[in-house]
């Protein structure tokens, strides 16, 4: 072997040569498939990723952004006359546009697909949101967008005919509707039950759970603030309350008349009185559910929800049978839900029996709850969206 290698002279010899070309040679192939396989799925992910616009034209379109796609608003002026983000999320990149100053064509529609958040609480707003309907109709018949989806504030007696026309099923363009309250033709396969979220219009925030939130012991066992119309069940549970004098360890304010518009001090005391109540009561308005609800779940104060139906077309779907809240008990929301506000003195005494660890146990259940109900229903919609979309494309 040594004379061998002396023979050859200054010429490197390496008996394992030819291995090494071959082995080489199968690493160059495996890098250059793995180079292809990288170069197919970004242009296969290029294909089946989405642009979605998204116009707020409704104050729960900032409910949608904010709290559960997780999306941020350039600039943070809440009185911004013009508002925009965008978040990638799944296979789509979502863009989101609000504020007064955008109006139909007086902005550029820079995505295939369009979700208009729209508002049809009443007749006024109806007309609005009609407007709208129209413009994106009109993208539709000019193939300048290819889809269309709608989240709708529906009306609270979910008096919502006005929309039927407009959807795909029914011979209109709009592929998804996403509508609030137990609406009776929600069927989850194109008309999906929404959430109401929080009071976004009254500027309510985004709450991070603090260590404090959880842990501090809380003054007050529950707390209502809020409007008692006559002849309602609010003014039953202010009577229950004073009643039994549970009232003085309750944070209770209540007023005769609605206010839209919350004074700054009206607002910090109800976030305060959230923070600082083991219990929120959540008497019925119109509706069984309100904005009270998800406001206290933000700040870990369990809702007591009085659990009737109220007057008008809400109720059982051919899918559910649970109405009211049927959205919150098909997610297993551990709230104290009552049928008669009578129940209240005994739940008030059980709570004051309960030691703190318990209501921290409590709380974190809650919270967590919560996270988990937004970050599902982040899920449901951008998955709605790209199923929908994403093989009415490739059809």
């Amino acid at each position: 072997g040594f004379t061998d290698h002396v023979a050859l002279g200054n010429e490197e010899w390496n008996p394992w040569d030819a291995d090494e070309k071959i082995e080489q040679a199968a690493s160059q192939q495996r890098y250059e498939a793995n180079l292809k396989k990288i170069k197919y799925a970004k242009s296969h992910l290029e294909q089946t990723s989405l642009r979605v616009q998204i116009w707020g034209k409704a104050a729960i379109g900032l409910y949608l952004w904010q709290h559960i796609v997780g999306g941020h608003l350039e600039p943070a002026d809440v009185t911004a006359q013009w508002r925009e983000g965008s978040q990638k999320a799944g296979k789509t990149y979502f863009s989101f546009l609000t504020g007064p100053s955008v109006v139909p064509g007086y902005f550029s529609v820079e995505a295939e697909h369009v979700v208009l958040v729209l508002n049809g609480r009443e007749p006024a707003k109806i007309a609005y949101a009609t407007q709208w309907l129209h413009y994106a109709q009109t993208l539709m018949e000019t193939r300048k967008i290819g889809h269309a989806a709608v989240v709708l504030l529906g009306n609270e007696q979910c008096n919502n005919a006005w929309i039927q026309p407009y959807l795909k099923r029914n011979g209109g363009f709009v592929s998804l509707l996403f509508v609030t309250y137990d609406c009776a033709f929600i069927n989850e396969e194109d008309i999906f039950q929404w959430p109401l979220g929080v009071a976004t219009y009254r500027n309510f925030p985004l709450v991070e759970p603090s260590w404090s939130m959880i842990h501090d012991p809380r003054s007050y066992l529950c707390n209502f603030l809020g409007t008692v119309y006559k002849n309602s069940s609010r003014e039953t549970l202010i009577e229950i309350l004073k009643q039994d004098g549970l009232d003085k360890l309750c944070w209770i304010a209540a007023r005769e008349q609605w206010q839209p518009q919350e004074t700054n001090k009206s607002f910090r005391n109800y976030q305060d009185a959230l923070l600082q109540s083991d219990l929120t009561l959540c008497p019925v308005g119109i509706n069984t559910e309100c904005y009270r609800i998800y406001e206290a779940c933000s700040y870990g104060s369990l809702p007591v929800i009085e659990d009737v139906m109220t007057p008008g077309d809400c109720g059982n779907s051919s899918l559910y049978h649970s109405a009211p809240l049927q959205l919150l008990k098909t997610m297993g929301a551990p709230f104290i839900f009552i049928k008669n506000w009578k129940e209240l003195p005994a739940i008030l005494e059980k709570e004051k029996e309960k030691s703190l660890q318990e209501k921290i146990q409590r709380r974190k259940k809650l919270l967590e709850w919560y996270r988990n109900f937004k970050a599902l229903m982040r899920q449901k919609f951008i998955n709605t969206l790209e199923n929908s979309f994403l093989l009415s494309d490739k059809g």
